[in-house]
C-alpha cells in the first residue's frame, strides 16, 4: 500500500535538522545539572544529527564531515557517563538476584562502589566537553545549518520518491551488515559484526524518522531490530566488565554466566526479528 508524504525531501531534512539542533542545545542545562536521562538524550540528539548529515549527503552542498566528526566526538565524551547510567544498575539488579551461597553481599557491595566510582569519574569528562570551545562552535555550526540548510537541486525533488530511495539504501546496508555477521566466526568477530549491524539498523531507523508518519511501520521494524542487537551489545559490555572485575569467586562467575546467556538469547531471537524487518520498505508517495 502506498503512503502519502508531503513536500520536498529538503523540507523534511530541514525539519529534522531544526528539531534535533534545538533538542541538543536545549539539553545543555539539564546535562550540566546532572538530571536523569539528560546525557542519554543529548547523545541521541547528536547521533540523530550525525546520521542526518551522513544519510543525506546527496542532498546537501559542501562537505560536512568535520561537523559529523565533532558530533561523534561529543557522543564519545558523553559515552562513559551514559554507560555508567546503564551498566551499573544492570549489574546491581542482577547481583541482588544472586542465590544464597554466592557471597552476594560482598559482590553487591563491590559493584555498588564500582558503579559510584564510574559515575563520579565520568562526570568531569562530560563537563569538560560542554566547557570546550569546540562545543560552542559545534552549536553555532549546527544552528547555521538548521537555519539555512545548504540544500542542492536533488533536495528539491518530491519527498516521497526521494526518501523511498534513502530508506531502501539504508535497509540494504543493514541487510548486508547482518549477512556479514552470519558468516563471521563465533567470538569477537561475530560480536563486532553484530555491533556494526546494530549501528546500521539505527541509521535506518533514523532515516525512517525523518520521513515521518508514512514510514512509521519501517521505523518500528528497524527499532525492533536495533533493540535486539542492542540487547546483545549490552550483554557483551556487561560480560567484559565482569571479566575485568572478577576475583574468581562464584558470585562473579554466576553474573558472568547470566550475561553469556543473554548474549545467546539475543542471537536466538535475532532471526525472528529480522524476518519482519527484512521486508523492503514500501513506496512513499
Amino acid at each position: 500500500m502506498a503512503h502519502r508524504i508531503q513536500g520536498t525531501a529538503g523540507d523534511l531534512i530541514t525539519a529534522r535538522l531544526r528539531a534535533q539542533t534545538a533538542e541538543l542545545a536545549a539539553l545543555e542545562p539539564d546535562v550540566r545539572a546532572g538530571r536523569p536521562d539528560a546525557v542519554h538524550r543529548m547523545r541521541v540528539a547528536a547521533r540523530r544529527l550525525r546520521s542526518t548529515l551522513r544519510t543525506h549527503r546527496r542532498h546537501l552542498r559542501g562537505d560536512h564531515t568535520a561537523t559529523e566528526d565533532e558530533l561523534r566526538r561529543l557522543g564519545r565524551a558523553l559515552g562513559p557517563a551514559r554507560d555508567a547510567e546503564v551498566l551499573g544498575p544492570r549489574l546491581l539488579a542482577h547481583a541482588r538476584e544472586l542465590p544464597p551461597g554466592t557471597d552476594r553481599d560482598r559482590v553487591l557491595a563491590e559493584l555498588t562502589a564500582w558503579s559510584a566510582r564510574e559515575t563520579r569519574d565520568a562526570r568531569p569528562r562530560v563537563l569538560a566537553a560542554l566547557d570546550d570551545e569546540r562545543f560552542r562552535r559545534l552549536l553555532a555550526t549546527l544552528a547555521a545549518l538548521a537555519a539555512d540548510p545548504p540544500l542542492n537541486r536533488r533536495a528539491q525533488r518530491p519527498a516521497g520518491p526521494e526518501l523511498t530511495r534513502v530508506l531502501r539504501r539504508e535497509h540494504r546496508r543493514t541487510a548486508e551488515r547482518l549477512a556479514a555477521a552470519r558468516h563471521a566466526p563465533a567470538g569477537p568477530a561475530l560480536e563486532h559484526a553484530l555491533h556494526d549491524a546494530r549501528k546500521a539498523a539505527k541509521r535506518a531507523r533514523y532515516a525512517g524518522e525523518t520521513a515521518g508518519r508514512p514510514a512509521r511501520a519501517f521505523t518500528r521494524r528497524m527499532k525492533a531490530l536495533q533493540d535486539v542487537l542492542g540487547r546483545h551489545q549490552d550483554a557483551a559490555v556487561a560480560r567484559d566488565t565482569l571479566r575485568a572485575l572478577s576475583d574468581g569467586g562464584f558470585g562473579y562467575g554466576a553474573l558472568y554466566g547470566r550475561q553469556s546467556a543473554e548474549l545467546a538469547f539475543a542471537r536466538e531471537l535475532l532471526p525472528q526479528i529480522w524476518e519482519q524487518a527484512a521486508r523492503r520498505p514500501g513506496k512513499l508517495r
